[in-house]
């Protein structure tokens, strides 16, 4: 499969060990050595994008734009370059002292999550066993095992399989949680979401036309994105997307709408190489789908509560795909939240990647327990300035972050999950349709790009 210039830069940048190699880099690899995915990527110049993560840059930096393509305000335009890499030496401080003190309290904080979720997954299990069982005419095991094992699968997914794979528990050198073994309760095989995640959209975010996250290929999320007839149905796109989430992730992570708008142009190798890929995807959703529709459903056989099993497992991947997907796109969608020019990131300095991560990630107010089910990916901001800081102290850096924000006049988006849910649901039914062009109204725009479409049997196509 050809890959484009970026994600080669990305690829070359994030090599990890292969799984079966973890004991021997755990030999190898001293106690203090960084030598995560994420680590790497803040710690040290990958190859071929060196100047992304350099101090200072070779070459002066220009003062930023007051005015975005879109005509909207540049919330950075205001800063210096010196500003902006007085900034990056601040937050690089504010990382080293975080590493620095990782330790047995971190450890035994992510052993005691992967053993609550656990617990309540097979505690959940087993009362699914009895589903079928009622009391005075409700199912009690039915809705107490169902949110049980649908909280169980958002805990994995979020707070331990999310942040395992982003490398945030190499440093424990336990093989058991570790970035390059670690296979989570999802349809997407863990190295392409990897690759998809760690590697393009952490190194990317929001450079629009390189970080894919910025609406999956299927959302127009900001104005500055150019508008097609396609974008006009969005809304059913987005309930469609969460409502599947995981398999939406899955097709995403395989590029599969690459594939097929390219395969008449692709080699034989290429194709090659794509069908062993969606190989694994298929054999990881034939596995999960074995686990949850055929596996457990049968060991309740016995009790005569099968179909209610299903039915509960059903639900709990619902309920799963619904908040991972809420919670992901109160992310990066929000209003108020930025988005950057391929030519933005050229000669990219580290306190500018700084600046991209803060001003291109928003927050979600609310409690600790609240946090940790969303894999403290509340706390989104944190999260990109340090992927590969363990999640349990993001809280712990937030104020800090924030405190250099506001000191800089740069908004620091956060808001309770509604009102960001609710904004971003907003924003996708307002950006299906084009932006307002003065002496054109946007019902002409539609009208013709529906006529084109129609005479080259596409709506793809950009006016």
């Amino acid at each position: 499969m050809t890959i484009a210039p970026e994600r080669q830069q990305a690829v070359q940048a994030h090599q990890v060990h292969p799984s079966a190699d973890v004991a021997q880099a755990r030999r190898e690899l001293s106690p203090t050595q960084e030598h995560t995915e994420a680590s790497r990527h803040m710690a040290a110049p990958p190859k071929g994008i060196n100047s992304r993560l350099r101090v200072t840059s070779d070459t002066p930096r220009p003062q930023r734009p007051a005015l975005k393509r879109s005509g909207r305000p540049n919330p950075a335009a205001h800063l210096t370059p010196e500003q902006i890499e007085q900034i990056g030496r601040e937050l690089d401080d504010i990382r080293q002292e975080v590493m620095d003190s990782r330790g047995e309290r971190d450890a035994a904080y992510i052993r005691r999550v992967i053993k609550t979720q656990r617990y309540l997954e097979m505690g959940s299990r087993a009362l699914l066993l009895f589903s079928n069982v009622k009391v005075k005419g409700v199912r009690p095991a039915w809705w107490i095992g169902t949110a049980g094992l649908g909280l169980s699968k958002i805990l994995e997914n979020m707070e331990i399989g999310h942040n395992v794979m982003h490398g945030q528990w190499d440093w424990m050198r336990d093989p058991k949680i570790h970035s390059t073994a670690w296979e989570w309760d999802n349809a997407s095989p863990s190295s392409q979401w990897k690759h998809s995640h760690n590697e393009i959209h952490h190194t990317f975010t929001n450079v629009l036309g390189r970080d894919n996250d910025l609406g999956y290929g299927i959302l127009r999320v900001d104005e500055d994105q150019k508008w097609t007839l396609f974008y006009l149905f969005q809304p059913i796109w987005h309930v469609g997307n969460a409502l599947m989430f995981e398999y939406s992730i899955a097709a995403y992570d395989l590029e599969l709408g690459g594939y097929l708008a390219k395969r008449k142009r692709m080699s034989e190798e290429d194709k090659a190489a794509w069908k062993a890929e969606a190989t694994k995807t298929l054999g990881k959703i034939r596995q999960q789908a074995t686990k949850d529709y055929l596996v457990h459903p049968a060991l309740s056989l016995a009790t005569g509560s099968a179909r209610t099993t299903l039915t509960a497992n059903i639900v709990a991947n619902l309920m799963r795909n619904l908040w991972t997907n809420t919670v992901i796109i109160c992310g990066h969608f929000p209003a108020g939240i930025a988005t950057f020019e391929k030519s933005s990131i050229e000669g990219e300095t580290r306190g500018e990647w700084y600046l991209r991560q803060m001003l291109g990630s928003g927050n979600i107010s609310g409690s600790k327990a609240m946090h940790v089910m969303t894999g403290n990916l509340s706390h989104q901001i944190e999260h990109h300035c340090y992927p590969d800081m363990p999640s349990n102290r993001y809280a712990e850096v937030a104020p800090k972050i924030r405190e250099i924000m506001d000191r800089h006049d740069l908004p620091y988006v956060t808001g309770p999950i509604w009102k960001q849910a609710a904004s971003v649901y907003a924003k996708v039914v307002r950006l299906s349709l084009p932006n307002k062009v003065e002496g054109r109204r946007r019902r002409d725009i539609i009208r013709l790009a529906a006529k084109r479409a129609w005479k080259t049997k596409s709506a793809g196509r950009r006016y």
